[in-house]
């Protein structure tokens, strides 16, 4: 019986590790696909939700030493880059600031970091997983998990939003890149320049 428990262990431990594996898979083809940013982020907020299993996930982007609600799988698209946090506010600036991973299995809205937002219904939900978005050790960013019931969240989920962090990253890091390319050669093109 110990042995048959054993098998069954490994086989789900080995397609948790599948199931990320595929998630981490579909991002990485949107930094070689040239997909544009935008639509690149919407994606993985329906990955991340699809594959964590959560109720919601929103992703920040830095801008002007504020983070930016730039995707959400919720409802409330007239929030999109509207909300606004500093990196002295809330669960989210918390994780901006120090470069952790937090992880609240209940009740989030009565940690002290936690900031209210009336237009975001997830600050109502109970459990909370949020890690940086990064480039080269600089934060560019925020993604958040939540949960609308107590939710323990577990090694491999953290894992998992730790690496989606870093991918979106370097998504991003690679859209600025491109954009600063097109710009360049539209600059030659209009200058006349030679290459």
């Amino acid at each position: 019986m110990i042995v048959v428990n054993r098998v069954r262990e490994l086989e789900q431990r080995l397609e948790g590790a599948e199931h990320q594996l595929r998630l981490v898979q579909k991002i990485s083809r949107f930094m070689v696909r040239g997909v544009p940013l935008k639509q690149s982020l919407d994606s993985v907020v329906q990955l991340v939700v699809e594959f964590m299993e959560c109720d919601s996930c929103l992703l920040y982007l830095l801008e002007n030493n504020e983070l930016v609600l730039c995707a959400s799988n919720a409802a409330h698209p007239q929030s999109i880059g509207k909300v606004r946090l500093k990196l002295s506010e809330g669960l989210t600036g918390w994780v901006a600031r120090e470069r952790r991973l937090l992880a609240i299995s209940r009740e989030a809205y009565h940690d002290p970091r936690f900031k209210l937002f009336s237009e975001l219904p997830e600050d109502t939900f109970e459990a909370f997983l949020s890690a940086p978005i990064v480039f080269r050790n600089g934060v560019v960013g925020v993604i958040n998990v939540q949960h609308r019931d107590p939710h323990a969240h577990n090694g491999g989920e953290m894992e998992l939003l730790t690496t989606v962090g870093e991918q979106v990253g370097c998504l991003l890091e690679l859209s600025r890149a491109a954009a600063a390319d097109e710009s360049r050669v539209a600059s030659l093109l209009t200058s006349g320049s030679t290459v």
